[in-house]
């Protein structure tokens, strides 16, 4: 059992202002395996004021100092990669595989990039006499998701910590450890006391009491859409910038002459990657009408690779969903699904056989002949769900690709590089990934619409953290 029974504030462990707390769930079985404190407004307080009591000096750091400093966090973090993957697969059921080899990884791959960028970032640029300044913006409250903790985490403090600004955060209340655990890295790593600070909690209190307190200069936020308007309109008061990743229901066109056996077989695999449970999963495969059968043949065999079990157990590549109020939604779309008239190929609702008992599994699951009009096809499931949609021509493809309220991430697979760079330009989202390219934690993260605004990731990250001042006359 871990407790988590106390807050990090001004570069210490300091006991709750409230009694309040929650029991951590274990996805895995459903059982209890931890508590975390409740905080309450007057730690949301105590947190910001240390924050900006530090900011006052850490605000004025120079580069060098910073660069040390994030050379001393990741030395931490590499020290820690275990005990990183452990808690995550603990608090939000990662396959232990998939923990190691991608969750505790993402956290210390945003911190090298940081430090990369602010090796050679301008912080000034000059226009004839005039100097323009960037400065950092203040103090940063932060609120994170459970479905890639640390990395969502790694990816705010990482351009926090090198632009000179100070944060609170509060992180996940249903995956809390991973935070744990990258506070205790800071703490190590001799971070000066109060430009980091944590304060546990749920949205209600903290959440509100952070994205509205008048000390805070900005939000930063990955979670729902509707959690994302809740901060933006509680944050506008005090007129501070929010910068928002939020959800997703990304499109993967297949073109008439992409490699299908290859293309559908990555697509739908990719898709039960993390549970399903990644904002920018591709989770609408577009097909030509006339290739759906192909389709769905090609996805419905490759799910059959995916096997949900028990995080801990060796073989597992897909864990359990993360919480029971998620695992409860995705069950219900999947019934949405059936009961709208998708064509079910793979998987369903119900417990994967072989499951432990009282974990929240769900079976891989492919729908066909989705209409872009059907529940599944518009709502962010957020779980291991495949819908495969039809279209007439290239233009209708990506008609339906851009009628969506997300535009979080997208993919165009065509052997015709050209055809698929036309088609990629044609769609209204953040980021599109060619014929299955890889990652990039130096391009910038987010979306169009409601999926969010503002990036994270590499050197587009700090534009957020960052004031413009211009000096008149500096260069005279």
């Amino acid at each position: 059992m871990r407790t988590l029974d106390k807050h990090y504030i001004g570069g210490q462990w300091v006991a709750p202002a409230g009694t309040g707390s929650r029991d951590i769930v274990n996805p895995a079985n459903g059982q209890t395996s931890g508590t975390m404190v409740l905080g309450n407004e007057a730690d949301v307080d105590r947190a910001v004021a240390a924050a900006r009591a530090a900011f006052e000096t850490f605000g004025f750091t120079s580069r060098e100092e910073r660069l040390e400093l994030l050379d001393s966090i990741i030395a931490e973090y590499q020290k820690r990669m275990a005990d990183m993957a452990a808690a995550i697969t603990e608090e939000m059921g990662a396959p232990k595989a998939w923990a190691a080899g991608a969750h505790a990884p993402s956290g210390l791959g945003h911190l090298t990039v940081a430090r990369d960028v602010l090796k050679k970032y301008a912080f000034h640029e000059d226009h004839g006499t005039t100097r323009v300044r960037k400065e950092p913006i203040g103090v940063v409250g932060m609120i994170t998701p459970w479905n890639w903790p640390v990395n969502q985490i790694a990816c705010k403090v990482a351009p926090a910590i090198a632009t000179g600004c100070t944060m609170v955060l509060k992180p996940s209340e249903v995956a809390p450890y991973s935070a744990q655990i990258f506070s205790e890295i800071m703490h190590a790593a001799g971070v000066p006391a109060g430009v980091y600070n944590l304060v546990y909690g749920e949205g209600l209190p903290v959440g509100h009491a952070l994205s509205g307190h008048p000390d805070v200069d900005m939000m930063s936020v990955t979670g729902s859409t509707r959690m994302g308007a809740a901060v933006q309109a509680n944050a506008a008061a005090t007129i501070k910038r929010v910068a928002q990743e939020l959800g997703g229901k990304s499109a993967n066109i297949l073109l008439d002459d992409a490699d299908f056996e290859k293309a559908v077989a990555a697509g739908a695999v990719g898709v039960m990657r993390n549970t399903g449970q990644t904002c920018t999963a591709l989770t609408r495969m577009l097909v030509p009408h006339d290739r759906m059968d192909e389709a769905a043949a090609i996805a419905g065999q490759a799910v059959s690779s995916v096997v949900p079990g028990d995080p801990m157990a060796d073989g597992t590549n897909m864990g359990p969903i993360a919480n029971g109020m998620q695992y409860r939604k995705v069950q219900d779309l999947i019934q949405v699904g059936i009961d709208e008239g998708a064509r079910l190929v793979a998987g369903g609702p119900g417990h994967p056989e072989g499951c432990p008992e009282g974990g929240f599994y769900v079976k891989p699951t492919v729908f066909a002949n989705v209409t872009p009009d059907m529940t599944i096809a518009r709502e962010e499931i957020f779980g291991p769900v495949l819908s495969i949609i039809g279209y007439d021509d290239e233009a209708d493809a990506i008609r339906i690709a851009n009628d969506s309220p997300y535009g979080l991430s997208g993919a165009v697979q065509s052997k015709d590089h050209e055809r698929a760079q036309r088609v990629a330009a044609r769609m209204r989202t953040g980021m599109v990934y060619i014929n299955g390219a890889a990652g990039d934690l130096t391009a910038p993260f987010g979306g169009y619409k409601q999926s969010g605004n503002g990036r994270e990731w590499g050197a587009h990250a700090f534009t957020d953290f960052l004031e413009l001042k211009a000096v008149l006359g500096h260069n005279a």
